[in-house]
């Protein structure tokens, strides 16, 4: 064998390599589907091709792009984003957006919550796509910012099989406990300053679909997120507290317990002091199966356990 052609098949090998990558890329980026067009929350977005390089400023939208099975696409998702655990968390921030730390990641597609400084605009004037998925103000909602995140990174099809699990599994958790023997309660607690969350609010439609009333919907002020007085609270007697705050203010059945007065309520003397991680309580994801479950088990041991 001549030394020419010693030094050139490793370099054929080499070429037919880069050849295939460069295939590979570029059927990922021509995949079925594409251009896409979507309705978001601020008008139209054209997506050209399959973005390969995502970054979520969304904890609820890293969730979702997960689910649908576009992990594998994503570079970088925002600091509050702690689920799932392989998600690439970075020190972006969702509610202080810099348009210039995002571009370092070289995106494709940016996912963002919240419009905060104009960051939407100001990554469109960069050329990088983005999609606005507000909170969720319905399960109706849930559903359709699932359906348009998998349209958005080509998995429509399983897009379209999480809602479908997600419908029938909210079935079931609302048949499990429907209808009541007797009425019952909630107060949902977002921090230990008592504010709290009405039936107008994403999460207050979940305990209504459980067949809860809410003590929060008759006080005074916010029509969304009132705050309550401890007085208020241990008045309206509650049969089951929920608390959100376990991780931000560490707090627990015990602690409530020995707050001044709430060992006559109700929830308290029962034991129907529900922790349920903040992230959990807060974000409006496929994990809205996990909180369902929890409240609606504790609902149905109420029901079994005479007032």
């Amino acid at each position: 064998m001549s030394t020419r052609t010693a030094l050139c098949r490793p370099l054929a090998a080499l070429l037919a390599a880069v050849s295939m990558l460069l295939l590979v890329c570029g059927e990922a980026a021509a995949a079925p589907g594409f251009p896409v067009r979507l309705a978001a929350a601020d008008g139209t977005v054209s997506i050209t091709a399959r973005p390969l390089r995502i970054v979520s400023l969304s904890p609820s939208a890293t969730q979702d792009l997960y689910a649908v099975g576009a992990g594998g696409q994503v570079v970088a998702v925002d600091s509050e984003s702690t689920y799932p655990a392989q998600a690439p968390r970075t020190g972006l921030l969702a509610y202080t957006p810099n348009a210039e730390a995002i571009a370092r990641y070289r995106p494709d597609l940016v996912i963002v919550a919240l419009d905060s400084g104009n960051i939407v605009s100001q990554l469109r004037t960069l050329h990088i796509p983005v999609l606005l998925e507000p909170a969720a103000s319905s399960l109706a909602g849930v559903y359709a910012e699932i359906k348009q995140i998998g349209a958005a990174t080509g998995h429509p099809a399983s897009a379209a099989s999480v809602v479908a699990t997600m419908r029938r599994s909210v079935a079931v958790i609302v048949a499990s406990v429907k209808p009541l023997r007797r009425p019952l309660t909630v107060y949902h607690e977002l921090g230990p300053d008592y504010y709290s969350a009405t039936s107008r609010t994403f999460v207050g439609q979940l305990y209504r679909l459980l067949g809860l009333g809410n003590i929060a919907d008759s006080a005074p002020g916010s029509r969304q997120y009132p705050q309550l007085s401890a007085e208020y609270i241990i008045s309206n007697d509650p049969d089951l507290i929920v608390l959100a705050d376990t991780v931000c203010c560490r707090q627990t059945a015990k602690t409530v317990a020995s707050r001044p007065g709430w060992s006559t309520i109700a929830a308290v003397k029962d034991g129907a002091v529900v922790p349920v991680d903040d992230s959990i309580a807060s974000q409006w994801g496929p994990r809205i199966l996990v909180f369902l479950r929890l409240v609606a088990a504790e609902v149905r041991r109420l029901e079994g356990s005479p007032r």
